[in-house]
């Protein structure tokens, strides 16, 4: 079968051979870490509690902040593993001085056999659903069992996952345990042959941090010039289809500052924002337009807004995570493409602790929240008790975590 998996793959390399090829004529950066993918790295010496936390980018380094805090304390050795170049900058940020930080294999017999010679975990944790058959098919042959946490399953994944449902199936029975956000998402999993599954809702909750502000956002404030008696809105993860339509929708005399998704969009938001000041760079002007075109930074601007935009969901892609700007007690808008995160928004908006409408409606929402400091102030009080009775996946998940977890 691994023979039979890596034939699949290197009959798919000239397809992603062509990916790589426009990805770099459209100016998307190349790939890093080729050797690490290929397997490659520092060998571990053997721990009886090794941990291999397997987070795909950075949504979800970020999630698993507290578990990885909580793991530690009950005795683990943690081993994170990322897949994109954001992802592991975020995850070295977050994590290098307690954790060893790596890159996710390929997934080649070859490549998954030398990690897991050189990692040895004594247990696998797949964050949100990254399931790969030559990695779980290793795994399973070496009997280190395999738990699925804070498991999503969107509708357009699981249409891709039932064209291979056959060849994922057995690889699906595989998996020791499947924890996943909600029972629809459960219920996808279980039609492509998974029995183990359970739901405990989304950890996503549990590290939105209700609290007044965030170290270090002063400090921000003054590196960008931005005018603390003047109102901001701070647009996080934003896209270059948003960065225009976002400079329409302020109003003259307030503030803007766009945080892009991706490093790859820097240069152009910093055109579409023009004049404005650049984090990583020394010039400062005059200006009410800011770019944050670094990784990691984003709450502390977040802590500085008075009115927070969330991006990637005024264009179809479906949303970012709200609740960190919630839980700083900022009024927040999001968009009607937040599909990703569609249960957190529909419990937000139904309680009145998030503002959901289309690009048309966005400019009349900011005018009526920067005029009605009665309505800003609600939005947040609402907004942090959803999140506050939310929380309480990730003790779920580390419980399914230590139950599967091999004696030592």
């Amino acid at each position: 079968m691994p023979f039979f998996r890596d034939t699949i793959y290197i009959l798919f390399l000239p397809v992603l051979l062509i990916y790589v090829v426009l990805s770099r004529l459209r100016g998307h950066p190349p790939r890093k870490g080729v050797a690490e993918r290929l397997g490659y790295g520092k060998f571990l010496t053997p721990h009886p509690k090794r941990i291999l936390l397997h987070a795909v980018s950075v949504g979800e380094v970020n999630a698993i902040k507290s578990l990885c805090s909580d793991l530690q304390k009950q005795g683990y050795e943690v081993v994170i593993c990322v897949t994109t170049d954001t992802g592991i900058s975020r995850a070295n940020e977050l994590y290098s001085q307690s954790c060893t930080v790596t890159r996710y294999p390929f997934d080649f017999s070859c490549a998954v056999k030398r990690f897991l010679n050189r990692i040895q975990p004594t247990i696998v944790a797949l964050v949100e659903l990254e399931v790969w058959p030559n990695f779980v098919s290793g795994c399973s042959q070496r009997n280190i069992p395999i738990v699925i946490i804070n498991g999503r399953l969107s509708e357009r994944s699981f249409k891709r996952y039932k064209l291979a449902r056959l060849v994922l199936k057995s690889t699906f029975k595989r998996i020791t345990a499947i924890g996943m956000q909600n029972e629809s998402y459960a219920q996808r999993v279980r039609t492509l042959g998974s029995e183990r599954v359970s739901v405990h809702g989304t950890m996503k909750w549990d590290n939105a941090i209700i609290s007044d502000h965030i170290p270090g956002d002063k400090e921000l404030a003054e590196a960008l010039h931005i005018d603390r008696n003047k109102p901001l809105v701070v647009a996080g993860s934003t896209t270059p289809e948003e960065h225009l339509m976002l400079k329409e929708c302020v109003p003259i005399g307030v503030q803007l500052l766009c945080a892009p998704r991706r490093p790859e969009w820097f240069d152009a938001a910093a055109i579409a924002l023009s004049p404005c000041n650049r984090r990583t760079s020394e010039q400062r002007t005059d200006t009410d337009y800011f770019l944050l075109d670094t990784i990691g930074e984003l709450d502390k601007a977040y802590s500085l807004a008075d009115i927070v935009v969330i991006g990637r969901s005024f264009v179809p892609l479906h949303g970012s995570d709200p609740t960190v700007p919630i839980a700083l007690g900022k009024p927040t808008i999001i968009g009607k493409n937040a599909s990703d995160f569609e249960d957190m928004v529909n419990v937000l908006v139904k309680r009145n602790g998030l503002i959901q409408c289309t690009k048309e409606e966005l400019k009349d929402k900011l005018q009526l929240l920067l005029e009605d400091s009665d309505l800003r102030e609600s939005l947040g009080t609402n907004g942090r008790a959803v999140i506050q009775e939310h929380q309480g996946a990730t003790t779920c998940y580390e419980e399914l975590i230590m139950e599967h977890t091999p004696d030592a």
